[in-house]
């Protein structure tokens, strides 16, 4: 159905003096245009209004605001009540003391929060709740951005006819950055809060540019729009990229041309309506639930973007049954031993360091050995702690030792199928369920002892690498040190070798590194063309074929024919800058070979990852629910085997 336009009356009506409301907030939404235009049609005047941001420093102003609030009959709004957790025991009271106070009649106390396990219990009780999400789809966003818009506000500026098309091409771009993070990963690394703030600032810019130019400065509303007011939120480079290519199809001169189409379906375009209603059937006119198509995506997007969903459903599902189990079979504590001896069994041995030290000892002219030691420190971190804590809970399993909440914590990530927290903080970034994980940690630990055992590799299995970082900086400092040339100065150039096979290499390149066991997401690899092509439809994860780093010195990066693709450690995307001043999930920027313009793929979200993907895809004519169902039975099975 429709989006149904937010009606604050109808929430007010039902409070009063000692009756608080509450807006419940969502990525997205900002409640304080329609509070401002509410109380501006209930006659009341800015002197009888007042707001503040809790926050640090913030809470004695919000206790005196209350106290003339109450005395003088006026509207006060605390926004962001979830940043003064400190505060709520003493808000909890102030609602509390509402019910006995002689407020005056008008008085009514406004809040709004993100959900929070600490907010007050009773304040939500005894309050009006309201919560104004985004509009999902573009259709219901531009129906909301239009529906709220005065009918004479299409006549305003000295040029009208301009106004009306950038009006539309920036609320275009709103619903379209909103509508992206649907999408997950795919269509932003990090999930930003864009409000309807965003696209007031972006229009009162507009206006103020058209009356004072004759032609339409347009270089500098789309920096404003991408580098400042939505930009200004973008904190990731790659993200910072992508709204920078989104804002160019929306804002350009091409737009006050009738037959420019938003996207190759010819579906999304900005009417010549100077007429509000117009507009607005316009918009009642377009698909309720856009393709991907109308932001750049590959139609396996919807696929991934349902996955994400019943993934989530599930883990929910497994995180809320019960811990016991009724019937005769297994008691969770038997089940939690019997998986710690399989775990036990399945555990790498730690690596000998000190005797492969001296194997492989520190060389200037070879600093793989250094990368392989350090790799091999790491990995040994992790598997002490998965012995130690095995040990210590199977103790408290027995009664023989106390249950600590970390121990409590372990036992029912286990239980869940779950890598344990106290496992990954120590170990390699991953988003597998915890059999995958163990099978995945030995693959690597494999790929380690056949280093050891038979020397360097000819070709690098990148990702069985804890800090793929350090073995790309190695190998720029074997090239550096081998010609004498400053490290700084060094680049890598990608050679794709997609005819070779990592079994067909059998010695070193003369330079550089060959690697393998990169995978694309968003894209595939055309092997007959020799660059970046569509995806299949179903086929989610596609290998990128071997590669060569080859170092170059002063290198010019090419300025057309190549992708310059991101790649991860996994598929969310995000990560945290780490000591080294390294990301957590971030590798390298590889350029890989396009046809046609990189703006395709950026707009796309194609990305490599270094985990490990399964390449099941759909069949014909299944559904995402008959996918997780079929390998639910497959699993069923193996286990029965």
């Amino acid at each position: 159905g429709e989006y149904p336009t937010f009606n604050l009356m109808d929430s007010y009506k039902d409070s009063k003096e000692t009756i608080p409301l509450i807006f419940i907030l969502s990525a997205g939404s900002d409640p304080m245009g329609d509070w401002e235009k509410f109380a501006d049609l209930k006659g009341v005047v800015k002197t009888k209004r007042e707001s503040v941001s809790l926050g640090q420093g913030q809470e004695k102003r919000a206790d005196e605001m209350i106290r003339r609030g109450k005395e003088n009959g006026m509207w006060v709004l605390l926004q962001n009540c979830h940043f003064a957790k400190s505060w709520m025991p003493k808000l909890e009271q102030v609602v509390e003391s509402l019910a006995d106070s002689n407020a005056h009649r008008d008085f009514r106390l406004w809040l709004t929060s993100m959900p929070a396990d600490y907010f007050p219990v009773s304040v939500l009780q005894t309050s009006v709740k309201m919560t104004i999400e985004p509009p999902s789809g573009i259709r219901a966003n531009l129906t909301r951005t239009f529906a709220n818009m005065e009918p004479t506000e299409l006549a305003k500026t000295k040029a009208p006819k301009k106004y009306q098309k950038l009006l539309y091409g920036f609320a275009f771009f709103h619903a379209i950055v909103q509508d992206r993070r649907k999408f997950g990963p795919i269509g932003w690394n990090i999930q930003y809060e864009f409000n309807n703030e965003d696209l007031k600032v972006c229009i009162k810019q507009m206006e103020y540019f058209i009356d004072q130019y004759e032609d339409v400065p347009f270089k500098d509303l789309k920096f404003l729009a991408a580098e400042i007011n939505y930009g200004g939120r973008v904190t990731d480079d790659k993200d910072s990229r992508l709204i920078q290519v989104i804002v160019e199809d929306y804002i350009n001169p091409k737009l006050f041309d009738d037959d420019y189409s938003f996207s190759a379906s010819g579906l999304y375009k900005a009417p010549p309506f100077s007429d509000r209603d117009a507009l607005l059937k316009f918009t009642s006119e377009l698909p309720q639930n856009p393709n991907p198509e109308v932001f750049g995506l590959h139609e396996n997007a919807e696929i991934l973007t349902a996955q994400a969903s019943t993934r989530e459903l599930l883990e929910t599902i497994l995180g809320i049954q019960p811990r016991e189990v009724a019937g005769g079979g297994k008691t969770r504590e038997e089940v939690i031993l019997d998986l710690v001896a399989y775990l036990e069994k399945n555990t790498p041995k730690l690596f000998p360091i000190s005797e492969i030290s001296k194997q492989y000892q520190t060389q200037y002219t070879e600093s793989m050995n250094t990368v392989l030691i350090q790799e091999l420190i790491r990995y040994n971190k992790l598997i002490d702690v998965m012995v130690e804590t095995m040990k210590q809970l199977k103790k408290a399993l027995k009664g023989e030792e106390v249950m600590s909440e970390e121990l409590e914590q372990m036992e029912k990530m286990l239980f869940n199928n779950m890598v344990p927290e106290i496992w990954s903080e120590r170990g390699f970034l991953s988003l597998k369920p915890l059999m995958s994980w163990i099978k995945d940690l030995n693959d690597r630990v494999k790929f380690l002892n056949k280093w050891i055992d038979n020397g360097t590799p000819s070709v690098f299995w990148i990702s069985g690498f804890f800090f793929p970082q350090a073995f790309l900086t190695g190998t720029l400092q074997n090239f550096a040190r081998k010609y004498q040339i400053a490290i700084d100065k060094l680049s890598f150039q990608f050679i794709i070798h997609d005819t070779l096979t990592p079994e067909m290499i059998k010695q070193k390149p003369e330079d550089g590194c060959y690697v393998y066991g990169m995978s694309f997401e968003g894209a595939r690899w055309d092997y007959d063309a020799h660059v970046l092509a569509e995806s299949l439809p179903k086929e989610l994860y596609t290998p990128i074929p071997m590669l060569q780093f080859l170092p170059i010195s002063d290198r010019k990066v090419p300025t057309s024919g190549i992708y310059s693709c991101p790649v991860y450690k996994v598929l969310t995307r995000t990560g945290t800058l780490s000591t080294t001043g390294h990301s957590t999930n971030f590798v390298i920027f590889i350029e890989i070979p396009t046809n046609v313009p990189e703006t395709k793929w950026i707009k796309a979200g194609v990305a490599g990852f270094l985990a490990p993907v399964s390449y099941t895809h759909l069949r014909a004519h299944e559904t995402v629910l008959d996918l997780v169902c079929r390998l639910l039975l497959e699993k069923k099975k193996k286990k029965k085997k």
